[in-house]
């Protein structure tokens, strides 16, 4: 199946802003917080949540990859979620986030690589033209959305840390902060949350290091200041809010695949052919719609990413 470029839609126009702060503006103010002392609002589920802000993004760029599929109203976007951190359940993300504090952020980079350093976000950014890109998304229980994530490539990020001939693989690893993070205090998975791809997975075009949705600054419950999106790999590879970038030589551990190796392998592709042990992978359902639909390939890109694994045993290979 092709990549359909997204439609011929303006950022400002998808999120009805009519004013844009300036490129340092939005590095200081991503994942800013509004106080919940404005009127609460409704929720999927139908329950309440914290009125959250998110700070307009400059300069965005539509990017080369995407799909022209109907997005996601963006309350299904930030109130639908997976983040353990924040709790297991779904609306948990967004009613416990309020108090995580995405903003002053470093990045520590490290490994096998010719520049390490602890980055401060807005220099580890600075250098990448920001695109938005509309990417259908299956999550691993078998429901999918489509989201305006806007970000850069993970792949340009890595040329510019210049990984060594020894390094195979990049390791992620998110932030540790219980205090802030009510699902932390809790033995769920083995914390802070880790997760890696192999390095020519992580450099692949389609690969982005996210840091706003639908035009605006990400949300805590959506993996402020900055997140992994791997179209190919949703539900399964999307660590958030990370704080370290580690290139190495042999496969790490990573939290799933700690905590369950049955359920969760380490490539953990959306495959309709390998069903999860708990149910089936070939059909997904579309949040806010009832019926199912087919799974794709690889989430629909198989074209563009089945030569990764050429060789391998999908279904041993997980």
């Amino acid at each position: 199946m092709l990549i359909k470029k997204a439609p011929d839609i303006k950022t400002a126009e998808i999120t009805d802003e009519k004013l844009y702060l300036n490129r340092r503006q939005f590095i200081q103010a991503a994942g800013t917080i509004v106080g919940a002392a404005t009127a609460a609002t409704v929720g999927v589920a139908g329950l309440p949540r914290p009125a959250l802000a998110q700070e307009p993004i400059p300069d965005v760029v539509k990017g080369p990859f995407g799909t022209t599929e109907k997005m996601n109203p963006f309350e299904d976007i930030t109130t639908y979620n997976n983040f353990y951190e924040f709790g297991i359940d779904k609306t948990d993300p967004s009613e416990n986030s309020g108090k995580f504090h995405p903003r002053p952020w470093t990045v520590e980079v490290g490994g096998l690589c010719n520049k390490p350093a602890t980055y401060d976000l807005d220099d580890l950014i600075k250098p990448f033209p920001l695109e938005e890109r509309v990417y259908q998304m299956r999550c691993v229980e078998a429901w999918s959305i489509v989201v305006p994530w806007v970000g850069f490539p993970l792949g340009d990020l890595i040329k510019r840390l210049e990984p060594t001939a020894e390094a195979k693989f990049v390791e992620f690893t998110t932030v540790y902060r219980p205090e802030e993070m009510p699902g932390q205090r809790r033995n769920v998975l083995a914390w802070p949350y880790k997760e890696g791809l192999r390095l020519d997975e992580a450099m692949h075009p389609l690969a982005i290091l996210a840091v706003g949705l639908y035009g605006k600054t990400l949300l805590n419950q959506n993996g402020a200041p900055i997140r992994l999106v791997v179209p190919w790999k949703y539900g399964f590879k999307g660590i958030k809010s990370i704080v370290k970038i580690q290139f190495v030589a042999e496969q790490p551990a990573t939290a799933w695949n700690t905590a369950n190796a049955r359920e969760y392998g380490f490539y953990s592709n959306v495959n309709p052919e390998v069903d999860h042990p708990r149910w089936s992978q070939a059909t997904e359902r579309r949040l806010g719609e009832f019926f199912r639909r087919k799974t794709l390939m690889f989430n629909g890109y198989a074209d563009q990413v089945a030569s990764l694994y050429t060789g391998m045993d999908l279904r041993k290979n997980f």
